[in-house]
């Protein structure tokens, strides 16, 4: 088992929220836009970065919003993630250009596109991890800070 920090923006515009949209053998699913850090990245220009390889967009990153630990093995992934152990931390962020897919520097191997997702369907969508869902369907709502070994 391994640990490693992550990152993920949160971009709320217009009652919508940005996500990666995904592919794998299960079908489509959406995460927030992020990733790994890389050794001697401060947080927030993981962020950056992240955001800029997968979306095509530069973010301005603002607080951090939550925290959440992933331990693969207690999960439905466990099969996949056994050796997975990740903190991640979700930042409130804002778009100072917008999605531009001619611009992303390094998209992820299953990523399929990005979209913009209606916050009142956010429950519709295959959005990673489940336990935001409902934290994120009020941008102006804030729930617990650490949230956990959640998937």
């Amino acid at each position: 088992m391994y640990l490693r920090n992550g990152v993920r923006a949160i971009i709320f515009e217009e009652r919508k929220l940005l996500a990666v949209k995904n592919r794998d053998v299960d079908g489509v699913y959406y995460i927030l836009p992020g990733g790994a850090q890389k050794p001697g990245e401060t947080l927030v220009e993981t962020v950056q970065r992240e955001v800029r390889e997968e979306t095509g967009a530069d973010a301005e990153v603002g607080p951090l919003r939550h925290v959440r630990e992933y331990i693969g093995r207690h999960h439905e992934f466990a099969d996949r993630h056994a050796d997975v152990h990740g903190v991640i931390f979700f930042f409130d962020c804002r778009l100072t250009s917008p999605p531009d897919a001619s611009r992303q520097t390094e998209p992820d191997s299953a990523q399929v596109g990005v979209e913009w997702l209606e916050l009142d369907r956010l429950a519709s969508y295959d959005l990673w991890p489940k336990a935001l869902v409902p934290l994120l369907a009020d941008p102006e709502a804030r729930g617990p800070v650490y949230l956990g070994d959640v998937n």
